[in-house]
C-alpha cells in the first residue's frame, strides 16, 4: 500500500501565499513522478504541476509563475508553493504519485481564496 498525506491547504486572502506538502510512505519503491491536481467545484480536476525523480517540473498553463513545485527524495515529499493566489485558485487540491507504474491520489487539501 501506498500512503499519500498532505497538509498546508488553508483559508487565505487573494495575493496571500500557501505551501502545500506532501509525503508518500508505505510501499513507494519505484516511486517516480509526484504532483498535484486540483478540483473546483462544479469543474473537472485538473493538473497542477507534477515533478520527476530528477527533478524535472511540468506545470499547468494557468500558474503563470505563481507556483513552484520542488521535491525532497530523502523524504519522499513533494511541494506546492503558492503566491499570489487568486480567487479561482479555490479548490480541493490532490497530491498524487507514480510508483512502480500505479498512480494513488492523496485524500486532498481545501485551498479558499477569499476576502
Amino acid at each position: 500500500q501506498v500512503h499519500l498525506v498532505e497538509s498546508g491547504g488553508g483559508l487565505v486572502q487573494p495575493g496571500g501565499s500557501l505551501r502545500l506538502s506532501c509525503e508518500a510512505s508505505g510501499s513507494i519503491f519505484g516511486l517516480n513522478d509526484m504532483g498535484w491536481h486540483r478540483q473546483a467545484p462544479g469543474k473537472q480536476r485538473e493538473l497542477v504541476s507534477l515533478i520527476d525523480s530528477s527533478g524535472a517540473t511540468h506545470y499547468g498553463d494557468y500558474r503563470k509563475g505563481r507556483f513552484t513545485i520542488s521535491r525532497d527524495n530523502a523524504k519522499n515529499t513533494v511541494y506546492l508553493q503558492m503566491n499570489n493566489l487568486k480567487p479561482e485558485d479555490t479548490a480541493v487540491y490532490y497530491c498524487f504519485a507514480l510508483v512502480a507504474g500505479a498512480f494513488y491520489w492523496g485524500q486532498g487539501t481545501q485551498v479558499t481564496i477569499s476576502s
